[in-house]
């Protein structure tokens, strides 16, 4: 069995990048959670922490983060087993 991945998006409601990538991940069926760093001010740091950006969309695929929207790399890291 296929061990599901961690997937955070850390993302604002402004942001038509994140609603891209949520929309991808969506589209396949795939669980996310979803971080408004708009919002949520520990998200807001911890995703400065893991990218070293304040630009949003950081997507953290179990630990390998992404900085914004690459549609062919997120695909990648989504199938890397």
């Amino acid at each position: 069995m296929k061990k599901e991945k961690k997937i955070i998006i850390y993302s604002t409601p402004t942001c038509i990048w994140c609603r891209k990538a949520k929309d991808l991940l969506n589209q396949n069926k795939i669980r996310f959670k979803d971080a408004d760093v708009s919002r949520d001010h520990k998200a807001a740091h911890e995703m400065i922490e893991k990218s070293g950006q304040q630009g949003v969309p950081v997507i953290d695929i179990d630990g390998e983060v992404i900085v914004g929207y690459d549609e062919e790399r997120i695909k990648e890291r989504l199938h890397r087993k």
